[in-house]
């Protein structure tokens, strides 16, 4: 899987204090705590924090299976406007896609982790939880626009998402 996230800051440094993994989990008191696999910068520039097999937590329920690109920014709206920004996640989300042989259906974004098919969540307090960012409606819109560059490069995109209902408060 690849979750796409929003930072909730304006800045590089910023998002790379809080997503490097060099901090333990606060919960567990683990390494990596918090952290992404990349980070993609408002100039379009990606940085990657950590070799692609770590698991980051920056899932909950999805870790386990899902790398993790954050977006800097404070919206999911103004990552989709924003032209090399929105470029290079596009295409660092295809190169996943292609070289770990992730479906399109596979991409969702962080609001839509509790119906991913594939959230596994054993610690119970944390079952339920998802964040605001990147709602359906918005990953709609992504995903349009990745499956146009797939097909652009022949790369197949497989079936619509597989949504599961959560029984959540």
């Amino acid at each position: 899987m690849i979750v796409e996230h929003y930072t909730g800051s304006d800045t590089f440094s910023a998002a790379f204090a809080t997503f490097a993994a060099d901090t333990p989990d606060a919960e567990l008191g683990e390494l990596p705590g918090v952290c992404a696999h990349f980070v993609i910068d408002r100039d379009g520039t990606i940085y990657q924090l950590v070799r692609l097999d770590t698991m980051c937590r920056h899932t909950v329920g999805l870790n386990w299976t899902a790398f993790g690109i954050e977006h800097v920014g404070t919206s999911s709206r103004q990552i989709l406007t924003n032209r090399a920004q929105l470029s290079a996640s596009l295409s660092l989300t295809l190169w996943l896609m292609s070289r770990y042989d992730v479906h399109l259906r596979n991409v969702i974004g962080h609001n839509e982790s509790l119906t991913s098919p594939y959230h596994r969540e054993r610690y119970r307090p944390w079952r339920c939880q998802t964040h605001g960012d990147w709602r359906r409606a918005e990953m709609q819109i992504y995903r349009t626009a990745l499956a146009g560059l797939a097909r652009r490069y022949g790369h197949a995109v497989g079936s619509q998402p597989r949504r599961v209902t959560r029984r959540c408060p």
